[in-house]
């Protein structure tokens, strides 16, 4: 048996009283936020920026401290853009890595793909960027970062058809088109609620596999509908893909545009150039004067500073903001509560507003945000294919909601004449 000195002892002694006596935060190794996000694949424009935007914000709290004096460490796998390598990612974040905190990863697919596990677990959950994920669900530890409001489904495209029922004559009819996957059958479902509300007849109303590569024979089918306008649910590929269709075939409509994704990055702003000109689609936050909230520029400038070595979106405008203000949130609600536990955080981000580089945010029914803000914008006086002329206003016109309105709707959409 080994015999312990008196000095020995008194230092046993010291150590169990400093154990006991520290903050429970300060006897531990880094806090671990895991997340599932998309690094290649389809939506992998958005995760990669998305990631950049969690690293800077990590880079800073750890500057600061990091959060209950213990490090912060994000843990994090690529989820291909590909919903069934979620579900893994996430038990192997919970079981294995043993993450404290778990955030969703980009967009709406895989956000839905994680909630099964997430709830089974009892997590806390801030998702970013998915659309109505939790309508089905309706979990209550569940809190999302796309400003769509409480009524995620209806929201997205209200402003759209709002807008069209004031144009004179009232358009009398629309075509409906998206992709066969989960956030375009959202956006259709909400878009078709939207024209029935509004008295516009639906024309057309399909959907395309994920997969389509040709969108010429979908425009020339639309076409013969002769809508007054044209609402399109799509992803990044399909976004580009649909419009220049629309070009190549020389459909026209009053208002051309509505739920389509990819056209908030530099890459698709660069391909598509001026045919983006008077398409009206929906963004989350774009630089008009009458958005310039505190701290988003210089949030922006330091993101742009490492956008190029990182390879990632150069403009930044759409999720990277939002992501920064995620885990300001997140920061805000470990700090309030002094804790890690689920429930606590959850109970806290029920009932508070936390303000942010995108302004102040609370949460409302099944964690959307309790005022809605998705901005219909016009695209105008695209010159070109330089995405500087992107960082600046005017390029982007905010036309609704009217709290941010920057300028007025033209129509109608033409397109380029070749």
């Amino acid at each position: 048996m080994t015999k312990i000195t008196r000095r020995q002892t008194l230092s046993l002694a010291g150590a169990a009283f400093l154990a006991t006596s520290l903050p429970a935060a300060a006897q531990s190794g880094p806090i671990k936020i895991g997340f599932g996000i998309a690094l290649t694949g389809g939506i992998a424009s958005g995760g990669k920026s998305a990631l950049l935007a969690y690293q800077i914000w990590a880079e800073e709290v750890n500057a600061r401290g990091g959060l209950l004096g213990r490090k912060v460490e994000l843990v994090n796998y690529d989820d291909q853009s590909n919903p069934a390598t979620v579900p893994g990612i996430y038990s192997k974040l919970l079981d294995v890595d043993k993450v404290d905190l778990v955030i969703s990863g980009y967009g709406t697919v895989p956000t839905a793909a994680s909630m099964p596990i997430v709830m089974q677990k009892g997590k806390m959950f801030l998702s970013l960027f998915a659309l109505a994920s939790n309508d089905e669900f309706k979990y209550d530890r569940y809190f999302q970062m796309q400003p769509n409001g409480t009524n995620a489904k209806i929201e997205f495209s209200r402003g759209y058809f709002d807008l069209a029922s004031k144009l004179l004559p009232k358009p009398q009819t629309v075509a409906l088109v998206g992709a066969d996957a989960e956030f375009g059958i959202v956006a259709i479902e909400g878009a078709r609620e939207n024209a029935k509300k509004a008295g516009i007849k639906v024309v057309y109303d399909r959907s395309y596999p994920p997969n389509t590569q040709d969108f010429g024979s979908i425009v020339r089918a639309i076409k013969a509908t002769n809508p007054d306008l044209l609402f399109i649910g799509s992803y990044p590929p399909d976004s580009a893909g649909m419009i220049r269709a629309i070009h190549e075939v020389g459909f026209s409509a009053r208002m051309v545009g509505g739920g389509m994704i990819g056209l908030q990055f530099a890459a698709l702003k660069q391909q598509l150039g001026p045919m983006l000109n008077n398409i009206v689609a929906y963004d989350l936050y774009v630089p008009e004067p009458t958005m310039n909230f505190p701290g988003v520029a210089p949030f922006l400038a330091k993101y742009r500073e490492r956008a190029a070595q990182a390879g990632v979106d150069p403009l930044g405008n759409y999720v990277p903001p939002f992501a920064y203000a995620e885990m300001q949130i997140l920061e805000q609600a470990v700090t309030a509560t002094n804790s890690l536990d689920d429930k606590k955080l959850a109970d806290y981000m029920r009932v508070t507003k936390f303000p942010t580089i995108m302004g102040d945010i609370k949460f409302g029914d099944r964690g959307e945000w309790a005022e809605p803000r998705v901005l219909l914008v016009q695209y105008r006086g695209v010159v070109g294919n330089d995405v500087e002329q992107f960082k600046q206003a005017g390029k982007q016109l905010i036309l609704d909601p009217p709290a941010f309105k920057s300028g007025e709707l033209i129509t109608p959409f033409e397109p380029i004449k070749r």
